[in-house]
């Protein structure tokens, strides 16, 4: 969000609450709480009204000592110190007038990002026992202030206060996720911190970042510099759709060099957010076959292709060179992002040139494959154990189970007898719930992403606002233990037909905010009904950051 500058000035806490009431009337349950005006998404577990109010005024300081503590207590001098024009500093213990940013002894039964936040007069307490905790608490108490408090030019000439509250909170599920493919349309650092912020700020604790696909390959690669120096760019691109023969008439590059990844991934660390990359394999391989062509089976020189959907090229499973690449390439995307997940795609493998070329044959001979679902789980599991040496766990779209879920095998061949490593994360995106839940008594974990409710690509009139909301990662059916394996959710911005950063914001928001809920707050505590009555003020803290949102209906 902008970091704006203002002059130090007073809000009453009586204006504060009737700027917020209008939209919030009667979200919440209780009086005080209606009175009030809070209007949080996503819901916490726990609101308490307190009598009172927090001030600030130019003599609040923070007070932090661990460094997890301080870290945090940086990020919230950035976001509130310019925008409430405070001369805020982290300073030494005091009685009054202060922020306490507090970690916790660690707690083993805990839910990491579990955290307190008690605003009362004089203190505002943040505790947890991990350092997401405290970022979502400061993210709480961000979502307490005004909305003017980020608004470019606003004019405020009172003391700024909001209403004592205690809220006791954590998450549903621990992957809260959302997607961004980058490789069909190139945003830049620019804009994904912006998507960063907002993911923190409704408390979505995973990037994934689809940084390779046929259209283009968006991360430097040292050893490999053909991959962005060739893969990065295409002469045009498609338009109007997936049978279009229109086309944009203009080129279309872009990469992202280590050091900007390094600087976004700590940017979102920062926030609580885990970066979560994908390097697709072993289909959607064009722009790397057309810096590389020994890659494939065919060997043969080609283009970045300027038109979307199912492309052909993919790695030759059989060549143990093919292996080595990858392998080399995957040390370095491991050494720039810390996360413990590493995914890897594996979805629409087209199998017409494995189909057609003897050293795969060969393969499938000599290690007892019947099918090519079977050919791609070899490789997958070939994959996992290259990834599993490198200290990454390996995820994948569910086609890595050897389902064929677009008709690609010939007579729907699937697997015969080929498992798929069990340590392989399975993100579910198509097919049946029976499919995701026979992956769930095969023991993989799962991450729910039903292209039906959570592909931000699909219009409003398929994914309504309501769908969205509505939305539960768990399938019907499942055993408690069961229940267990399903990490959480995500929802995904493919870019194909999003070439612009505003068309890209009117796909995304407000549905990021319907999933964020689902994500965070327990069944119990969601209601769309309470949602469409706190949505009006966030609607107003998205157009004060710059976010076009889109044209949708209750």
């Amino acid at each position: 969000m902008n970091i704006n500058r203002f002059k130090i000035k007073i809000f009453s806490l009586t204006l504060f609450t009737l700027m917020l009431s209008t939209a919030c009337q009667s979200a919440l349950t209780g009086t005080k709480l209606e009175q009030s005006g809070i209007c949080l998404i996503p819901m916490p577990e726990s609101i308490e009204m307190q009598e009172g109010f927090f001030s600030f005024d130019e003599t609040v300081t923070i007070f932090a000592e661990k460094a997890e503590e301080l870290r945090a207590s940086e990020l919230l001098l950035q976001y509130i110190k310019a925008p409430a024009g405070l001369p805020l500093s982290i300073a030494g213990n005091s009685r009054e007038n202060q922020i306490r940013l507090q970690l916790l002894e660690s707690d083993e039964d805990g839910v990491n990002g579990a955290y307190r936040l008690s605003v009362a007069s004089g203190i505002i307490l943040i505790q947890s026992h991990d350092y997401e905790g405290l970022v979502y608490g400061i993210q709480t108490l961000r979502q307490l202030m005004p909305a003017d408090v980020i608004k470019a030019g606003a004019d405020r000439d009172s003391v700024l206060s909001i209403p004592a509250v205690v809220i006791t909170d954590s998450p549903r599920f621990q992957w809260r996720g959302f997607m961004l493919d980058e490789s069909r349309h190139f945003k830049g650092m620019t804009e994904v911190k912006k998507l960063l912020d907002q993911m923190a700020f409704y408390k979505m604790n995973r990037f994934h970042w689809h940084l390779t696909d046929d259209q283009g390959w968006r991360i430097e690669i040292k050893q490999y510099p053909l991959l962005t120096e060739l893969g990065s760019k295409r002469k045009d691109t498609q338009t109007g759709g997936w049978s279009s023969p229109e086309r944009s008439g203009e080129p279309h590059e872009g990469y992202y060099t280590q050091e900007e990844i390094r600087e976004i991934v700590k940017y979102a660390s920062d926030r609580g957010i885990m970066v979560v990359p994908e390097i697709e394999m072993p289909g959607h391989a064009s722009a790397a076959a057309a810096a590389y062509p020994e890659l494939t089976t065919r060997g043969e020189q080609i283009e970045v292709p300027v038109t979307f959907g199912k492309h052909y090229a993919a790695y030759n499973p059989a060549n143990e060179k093919v292996y080595e690449m990858l392998s080399e390439i995957l040390d370095e995307v491991v050494a720039l992002f810390p996360s413990p997940y590493l995914h890897i795609g594996g979805d629409e493998v087209r199998f017409d040139h494995w189909q057609e070329s003897d050293e795969v044959a060969a393969l499938m001979e000599r290690e007892g494959l019947e099918t090519m679902a079977d050919v791609q789980i070899y490789f997958t599991n070939r994959m996992s154990q290259i990834i599993a040496a490198k200290g990454k766990r390996m995820m994948g779209w569910n086609e890595i189970l050897g389902d064929d879920l677009h008709g690609f095998l010939s007579d729907g061949q699937t697997r015969s007898a080929t498992d798929l490593d069990t340590e392989a994360v399975i993100h579910f995106w198509k097919g049946s719930e029976e499919l995701a839940k026979r992956a769930v008594r095969e023991g993989h974990d799962i991450v729910n992403s039903w292209h039906s409710f959570t592909y931000l690509d699909y219009s409003y009139e398929s994914i309504s606002l309501k769908k969205a909301y509505n939305f539960d990662p768990v399938f019907n059916g499942l055993s408690s233990a069961g229940k267990e394996k399903i990490l959480g959710m995500g929802c995904q911005m493919w870019s194909e037909w999003i070439p612009t950063v505003e068309s890209m914001h009117k796909q995304i928001f407000p549905r990021l905010l319907a999933y964020a809920e689902t994500g965070w707050s327990s069944k119990r505590k969601k209601s769309y009904h309470s949602f469409k009555k706190r949505l009006p003020h966030h609607l107003e803290l998205l157009e004060a950051s710059g976010i076009a949102v889109g044209d949708f209906q209750f």
